[in-house]
């Protein structure tokens, strides 16, 4: 069978390549540059996120780059602190810590190592893609490739997308923003979360990515010219003198492809969404794309089922839209907005954030169920083999059942694991199963509900098993 081919090799897309070609499936990875993108642009993932990376094989490495995120700090315009919302900076249910701030570049150069480690990946660099079908893609030189299926993972401007007929629908936010990376020569001696400046004169966000690494955020109004960025940066500087690395505009959208795919094409990552920064999840929205189709695509490969690539869109464009409207809302909260009513608003919004309750609101980093199918299952540390490991590494790669001790399961071929106190010693595991006699995992850890009286066929379909 070709190639499954990769237009854009972003972290999205190599993180597709390398899901793929840990699953057996031989991939070809296109980009129109060779070398990845050398200046900072995400900066967070969430621990669900962290499992990904754990996946893909570089977690270890990215955590030595990264750094927690201690929570979110509301500062009003004068930086006075409105509400304080602290996250405890260790392993959370999921195995990692629940915010971790970085530089995009250190992401991108582990994903090009691992992706170099394996050889079912062939990457191209210097190619643009002119034109796409289920079955081939063209190049500017004129030349074409085949391939079994196709993922354009190729951005905001997306020639994927444009392929295959797709519109973006407009979900009613956009805004202008400065964006300013800089080194310094001193610590800032910052806190360690985020700064949000709750103020519609001149909202703006603030936030260490690492030693001496730092961003800056500022809202620009309807019509503003090019802001003074010396300027802007005084009051935070303290004396420290700032090296910028980048200082450019953005637009902040919130937009959502209407459709997803067409045949064996698929859009993943900003090709089928885009979502204002204020809950950092643009990244990791296009990496759980990766996640959901790279299994679904091999289990398809090797089962000839094309119901294992149905689910795709059904589960993941809700879920990402759900996130964007979130952030959305975030984005209104956290910065006041820009109308007459905002100082008004401003006023309310510091009551409202000391509201009981809102600390977990305001800190969670789960994220709702996809449709149709259970949550994530957490990821505490148990012992296998002798050894404690994280849950997912004792799970494997594909399917997987955690059963009660004593019952018997029908699995199809799924990894299947009695949950007994020597396997489970901190009693996560048994306390997250409550009543459950089995809980049925896929390869992306979600869970399965289990109904007496069906059988999962082993392949790609969100089916059940049968415990007895």
């Amino acid at each position: 069978m070709d190639p499954v081919v990769i237009v854009g090799a972003g972290p999205v897309g190599a993180a597709s390549a390398i899901l793929l070609a840990q699953r057996g499936v031989p991939c070809l990875l296109l980009d129109r540059y060779p070398e990845p993108y050398p200046l900072p642009r995400a900066v967070h993932v969430d621990d669900e996120v962290m499992r990904i990376l754990q996946e893909l094989g570089v977690a270890d490495a990215f955590a030595a780059v990264s750094r927690p995120g201690l929570g979110l700090r509301l500062l009003d315009g004068r930086h006075r602190v409105m509400a304080e919302f602290r996250r405890d900076p260790g392993p959370g249910p999921h195995g990692w810590p629940q915010a971790n701030m970085f530089d995009q570049p250190d992401l991108e150069r582990l994903l090009r190592a691992r992706v170099a480690e394996l050889p079912l990946i062939e990457f191209r660099g210097g190619v643009t893609v002119t034109g796409v079908t289920s079955t081939s893609v063209t190049l500017a030189d004129g030349s074409s490739l085949r391939a079994s299926a196709v993922l354009g993972c190729d951005g905001a401007n997306s020639t994927v997308r444009a392929a295959i007929g797709a519109e973006l629908e407009d979900l009613g936010f956009e805004e202008r923003w400065l964006v300013v990376d800089g080194v310094t020569d001193r610590d800032l001696d910052a806190w360690g979360g985020v700064h949000q400046i709750c103020d519609p004169r001149r909202a703006a966000t603030f936030m260490q990515l690492g030693s001496r690494r730092y961003r800056w955020e500022f809202r620009m109004h309807d019509g503003e010219p090019a802001l003074d960025v010396d300027e802007l940066l005084a009051p935070w500087r303290a004396g420290a003198a700032v090296t910028v690395v980048r200082a450019a505009q953005y637009t902040f959208r919130a937009r959502i492809a209407d459709t997803w795919r067409r045949g064996t094409v698929f859009l993943l990552g900003d090709a089928a969404h885009q979502t204002p920064p204020f809950i950092g999840q643009g990244l990791g929205a296009g990496l759980r794309d990766a996640y959901n189709l790279a299994w679904k695509l091999a289990a398809w490969r090797a089962s000839g089922d094309p119901s294992a690539l149905d689910s795709f869109q059904r589960e993941r464009k809700p879920h990402a839209k759900a996130q964007i409207r979130l952030a959305i809302v975030a984005g209104w909260a956290m910065t006041g907005g820009q109308d007459r009513a905002a100082a008004v608003r401003r006023v309310v919004l510091g009551a409202v954030w000391r509201l009981p309750g809102l600390k977990g609101l305001a800190l969670r980093s789960t994220s709702p169920p996809l449709r149709g199918v259970g949550p994530l299952a957490p990821q505490p540390f148990v012992v296998r083999s002798g050894r404690t490991v994280r849950l997912d590494e004792a799970l494997g790669d594909g399917w997987a059942v955690l059963t009660r001790p004593g019952v018997v399961m029908k699995h199809g071929g799924a990894t299947v694991i009695a949950v007994t106190p020597e396997f489970d010693p901190s009693g996560a595991l048994r306390r997250w199963m409550g009543r459950r006699r089995a809980v049925l995992i896929r390869p992306d850890r979600v869970v399965i509900r289990l109904r007496r009286g069906r059988q999962w066929n082993g392949h790609g379909s969100p089916a059940a098993g049968q415990a007895q």
